[in-house]
């Protein structure tokens, strides 16, 4: 089988998605919960479409699909069934999020998923590709690497689906990783990382970097911040929120991070990866990650973007540039 379903893809990151997949001449079929605008999109691009919920994926929801690309959050709410019917249904899955509660899910059923064959793949979106790729660089970089560090630079508007995975972040509490093992730390103090303009302040917060992380280097110590600009997170209803930025904010806006790492001996390292608009990355890199994926480029069980693509994945997206320091 070599059929790709993106789930999601009438909204806003995944019509970019499906649009770009079908460019590539990728075997692809969209899905999604709302039939009129799945008809509307599959007459566009020419491509069959499969209408069902995510509380309502039966078998033959999935049949035929090898792989299974996942663009609908919060991702609390949609992650879980969908990989436990990929597993059932041998269908490897993907998707976009930042929300640690799904990797911490995703790792639950790695065993399970590896017995089946199937491989569990959140994230390969600009979280957490780039930084995954990144912290994997630096970690060689460093003899013994002991401490991980990983800043995201959010500037410019957010996307209204985007917004409602923030909340699920916020809500997982602040946690890192000490010891190899994630624990609560509410009293994490924020502190200064430079992206290459200077030192900016930067708030602690838990993506999923926390897991994956871990897994593709093995570093003990990881810690997560953020430095937010201008209106990048909004307050209010967020159901009033457009779809996302237009193509000329996104343009106005590149996508940077951080990652530091330190050794045991002391040595220490700092890369930043600078790229396109996050929002202008996510459907490339996830595409790129699926059609790699319906090639043959897969591990089963629950894996990260680095341990499966390899550390020069991020910069397969032209634009792409990794700086040491």
């Amino acid at each position: 089988m070599s059929k790709l379903m993106i789930y999601g893809a009438t909204g806003y990151t995944g019509r970019m998605a499906a649009e770009y997949a079908r460019s590539l001449g990728l075997d692809v079929v969209i899905a999604g919960r709302t039939a009129e605008k799945l008809q509307s999109l599959a007459a566009q691009l020419d491509v069959p479409y499969r209408v069902f919920a995510t509380d309502a994926v039966e078998a033959e929801s999935l049949e035929g699909v090898a792989v299974l690309l996942n663009f609908a959050g919060p991702f609390a709410q949609t992650a879980d069934i969908f990989m436990q019917a990929c597993i059932k249904a041998g269908v490897d899955y993907l998707d976009i999020t930042a929300e640690i509660n799904v990797y911490r899910r995703a790792e639950q059923l790695g065993a399970e998923a590896a017995k089946a064959g199937v491989m569990l793949l959140p994230g390969v979106g600009w979280d957490v590709v780039p930084t995954d790729c990144l912290a994997m660089h630096v970690a060689r970089r460093v003899q013994e690497p002991r401490s991980l560090k990983i800043a995201l630079q959010v500037a410019g508007s957010m996307s209204r689906g985007s917004a409602l995975s923030v909340g699920e972040i916020v809500g997982a509490g602040l946690l890192a990783r000490v010891d190899g093992q994630l624990v609560a730390t509410p009293d994490a103090e924020p502190r200064h990382f430079d992206f290459g303009d200077g030192p900016v302040v930067c708030v602690p917060l838990s993506f999923g970097d926390l897991v994956t992380g871990w897994h593709s280097t093995g570093i003990p110590d990881i810690a997560m911040y953020v430095h937010i600009s201008g209106d990048a997170f909004p307050e209010g209803d967020l159901s009033l929120l457009p779809d996302g930025p237009s193509a000329e904010q996104r343009e106005a806006h590149r996508a940077r991070a951080v990652a530091e790492v330190s050794g045991v001996n002391g040595s220490a390292g700092r890369s930043v990866i600078e790229t396109v608009n996050g929002y202008t990355y996510t459907p490339l890199v996830a595409v790129e990650a699926a059609r790699r994926v319906l090639a043959g480029e897969r591990r089963p069980g629950f894996e990260t973007p680095a341990r499966v693509f390899g550390i020069e994945f991020a910069q397969s997206i032209a634009g792409t540039t990794v700086t040491d320091f």
